[in-house]
């Protein structure tokens, strides 16, 4: 009980601030669901530690020390950040990497750990546990159960309620919601197939020398871009550009892994069809991936390269950002020996929370900004500047891979540029991305999708609304590649 008591006192703010703001706690339904909802916390927790250590002392000693350890540094990211620890959060922990999880280290995390973690879990340790009989277990342990029944079903005028908030009520109390979360994370992933799907085969048309460079942002919203109609002027060269169209448009999801497979797969499925890249390579394009993030599906191609592999020709200041992407690729391109080229760069350049970090000082265009990675420490101007920023040197990377594109006089070639996902900056003191689809604000969903055209190549549709699927369909129109699963309506060319 005692451990049950301090788990609700240290790490279940969040949750109860939600509560309180969605329920009538003048009325004296709201008052009963939000006592029974902390009583039924309190002796759930406690009947589950007691279980536990009942079990095994050891064991359970050891899972009450992770526990809080980990539920503080849970804690903070949702105070934070605003992010809810669901099954797609969990996603994002696995798949990330040192790079991005260095980036927010600071202080105040440290001071969580220590006091909600380590100080208890330093008393969890030391305390000793009481011996009991199977008989007296099984004593309490019906007689809790039925106390739990009995208070749930006193509730059930207000199931709907729970239902219709589950997906962030499943979200915030500790430890249970990344417990349970991370199960149905692994569950999910072992029912999917893993084997990719392969696609029928696909057929090249003609000998036309064809390029496109298919750019993938990261965290880019189309809201901060002055082409979307911005106040500030976050797209200067961008907008002086000829053949350059952009369009509203919608993520598939808030967080890359599921955003970078939308914009890969022919149709948004749940399945692992084959990708984009790899379809092309197996049906005789060439492809070249270069990248400085991670988090796509698996890329079946002979030209994989990662930032490591490309800053070994990359000399200056600029190899450190996303510029050394473009290090070298138009040689490349012309060294190619095959009429069909699939360049892909993924991009991580407007990912938080370090964004005053994701571009050269030439670049800091809007001051001041934000050079903390507790982004509710900053005001708001100092960290839409920082972001805006990264905005502004997306907007030079895209600019300079067109002035290169259209010196290849052989090639039609053709810039896709569209986002994985948006980004939160505080709004509805949200911050970054990852809230599910169903419930996230549209900054975390609406997208920017920039098309450039080499002149006399293609025109474009004039399409109003597009999604991440376009990306597909529209590859192979412009290549002119043949495909029994090709679907005009999702062809954003002439």
């Amino acid at each position: 009980m005692l451990m049950s008591f301090l788990n609700f006192l240290l790490f279940h703010f969040p949750f109860y601030s939600f509560v309180f703001k969605n329920v009538d706690y003048k009325s004296f339904n709201g008052v009963f669901l939000i006592i029974s909802i902390m009583i039924i916390m309190l002796v759930v927790n406690a009947f589950i530690f007691y279980l536990i250590c009942f079990l095994s002392r050891f064991v359970g000693k050891f899972l009450l020390v992770l526990f809080f350890i980990i539920s503080a540094i849970a804690v903070y990211f949702i105070n934070t950040y605003g992010v809810l620890i669901d099954k797609t959060m969990i996603g994002n922990i696995l798949n990330t990497n040192y790079a991005e999880s260095s980036s927010f280290f600071s202080i105040k995390l440290i001071i969580y750990i220590i006091l909600f973690g380590v100080l208890p879990g330093i008393y969890i340790i030391k305390v000793k546990i009481i011996n009991e009989t199977w008989k007296r277990f099984a004593i309490t342990s019906s007689a809790t159960l039925l106390f739990i029944l009995a208070l749930v079903f006193a509730n059930a005028s207000n199931w709907l309620w729970i239902d219709k908030n589950s997906k962030i009520l499943g979200a915030l109390p500790m430890p249970w919601s990344y417990v349970a979360n991370t199960y149905l994370f692994y569950s999910g992933k072992f029912k999917s197939n893993e084997k990719e799907i392969l696609l029928p085969n696909a057929t090249i048309k003609d000998n036309q020398k064809s390029v496109v460079v298919l750019v993938i942002g990261e965290s880019a919203r189309s809201e901060n871009f002055s082409l979307y109609g911005y106040k500030k002027n976050t797209n200067p060269l961008l907008s002086k550009m000829d053949n350059l169209f952009h369009f509203d448009a919608t993520s598939c999801a808030t967080y890359t892994t599921a955003g970078v497979k939308c914009i890969l797969e022919y149709t948004n499925t749940d399945k692992l069809y084959e990708i984009l890249p790899n379809y092309l390579y197996r049906n005789n394009v060439e492809v070249i991936w270069r990248t400085t993030n991670w988090g796509e599906p698996p890329v079946h191609i002979k030209d994989y390269q990662n930032k490591d592999a490309l800053m070994q020709n990359c000399k200056g200041e600029a190899c450190d950002f996303d510029e050394v992407l473009l290090t070298g690729l138009k040689d490349q391109i012309l060294a190619s020996k095959k009429n069909k080229i699939l360049i892909v760069l993924h991009t991580s350049t407007s990912h938080g929370p370090t964004y005053s970090k994701k571009y050269p000082p030439q670049f800091e265009t809007f001051k001041p900004v934000c050079n903390s990675v507790e982004l509710g420490d900053c005001s708001q101007t100092e960290l839409i500047n920082a972001y805006d920023n990264t905005i502004v040197y997306t907007d030079y990377i895209l600019s300079k891979l067109i002035e290169d594109l259209k010196q290849l006089n052989e090639y039609k070639s053709a810039m896709i540029f569209v986002s994985d996902h948006g980004e939160s900056l505080g709004e509805k003191n949200l911050y970054m991305h990852g809230v599910p689809i169903s419930i996230a604000p549209k900054e975390q969903y609406e997208i920017p999708f920039i098309v450039w055209v080499s002149a006399g190549s293609k025109q474009v549709k004039p399409n109003k609304v597009l999604s991440q699927n376009h990306v597909f369909h529209s590859v192979l129109n412009f290549l002119n590649i043949q495909s029994p699963i090709y679907d005009e309506e999702m062809n954003i060319f002439k």
